[in-house]
């Protein structure tokens, strides 16, 4: 269903639900929701995100629907969640504040959850959030309260330089961390 832009905007400042299964392997951690995604309650919802083909492509999915792709990977092990929980038109429009909220309040969710690898998608967000201005993306070495911590590509197709085979590449090696497709 098209929305118009007014509708869509009806929705910023909104939250959605993040998807967690029963047993968590893979945490996912997006910059904040975008207007698609508050209207419809579904994570990376925007037409030409490339979230759920990059996932697809890694064989983590086996769908680039966004509403059935929420079941495979609950299925899976995987999760999502957003270091700020507002939506928002772009992620630029959030304080330096509500992205350091953000990591506070995602490693407790991560003490709580305990998931083997949380990956966090969108370097320049990671940089801001956790204080590392020389982070880059990959593996971190210091980890997150227990859980394997990597830095992947934002999947927005406003990160132009990223292709849909690089992102699987990126997600697929964290999934291969946390278990959930075969090395």
């Amino acid at each position: 269903m098209r929305r118009t832009r007014a509708e869509l905007e009806a929705h910023a400042g909104r939250t959605i639900e993040d998807l967690m299964p029963d047993e968590l392997r893979l945490l996912f951690v997006g910059i904040n929701p975008g207007l698609v995604s508050a209207a419809t309650g579904l994570h990376f919802a925007r037409r030409g995100n490339r979230f759920y083909p990059a996932l697809r492509l890694a064989g983590v999915i086996t769908t680039e629907d966004p509403a059935e792709a929420a079941g495979q990977l609950r299925a899976a092990g995987v999760g999502i969640t957003n270091l700020v929980a507002r939506a928002s038109a772009r992620a630029d429009e959030l304080e330096r504040a509500e992205l350091v909220a953000g990591r506070a309040r995602l490693e407790e969710l991560v003490r709580e959850r305990r998931p083997a690898v949380v990956s966090v998608a969108g370097i320049t967000a990671y940089r801001t959030a956790f204080g590392r201005r020389s982070a880059t993306p990959g593996p971190q070495p210091d980890g997150l309260v227990g859980a394997r911590l990597w830095v992947v590509p934002n999947p927005s197709g406003l990160n132009a330089h990223e292709t849909v085979a690089s992102l699987a590449r990126a997600y697929g090696e964290a999934a291969r961390a946390a278990g959930v497709v075969g090395g």
